[in-house]
């Protein structure tokens, strides 16, 4: 056994690890991995490109099976906030949309919004509608789907 390939792979693993924790990135994890893996196969006296295509099989195949998995698992979804947590919402139309009039408001949360048809269709206050998109100040709405 040659103890440079121990500290060698060791070395590796705590560099990929590093990188990983600095980015988060779910990718140089697997690599970090392979290299323990390939470390522990140095202590049998394994020729070296031995241990290295050892490295890059586990690697490979870890980002491949497991990271699918572990990216759809892990909580790493963005949460929506402020005007963008409107989006998909249901409301109730508080006065007539008609765009070429420029009128329409919806009432979410307790706070009145201007509003827009998506489609430039007329929609009659009281009729339920979801939030498609917000541009600055306005919601742009369509009809609930029935």
């Amino acid at each position: 056994m040659e103890i440079s390939y121990v500290f060698f792979w060791l070395f590796v693993t705590i560099v990929l690890a590093a990188i990983e924790l600095a980015t988060m990135g779910l990718l140089t994890i697997w690599f970090a991995v392979g290299a323990i893996v390939a470390m522990l196969i140095s202590f049998l006296d394994v020729p070296f490109i031995v241990q290295f295509a050892i490295f890059l099989i586990v690697s490979v195949c870890a980002m491949l099976v497991v990271r699918p998995w572990a990216a759809a698992h892990l909580n790493n979804k963005i949460k929506k906030t402020n005007v963008d947590a409107l989006v998909g919402r249901k409301t109730i139309v508080k006065t007539d949309i008609d765009n070429i009039h420029g009128t329409g408001k919806v009432e979410l949360d307790g706070s009145t919004w201007l509003a827009t048809s998506a489609s430039d269709e007329i929609i009659k206050e009281g009729e339920e509608v979801v939030v498609k998109e917000v541009h600055g100040a306005k919601l742009v709405v369509e009809r609930e789907a029935e």
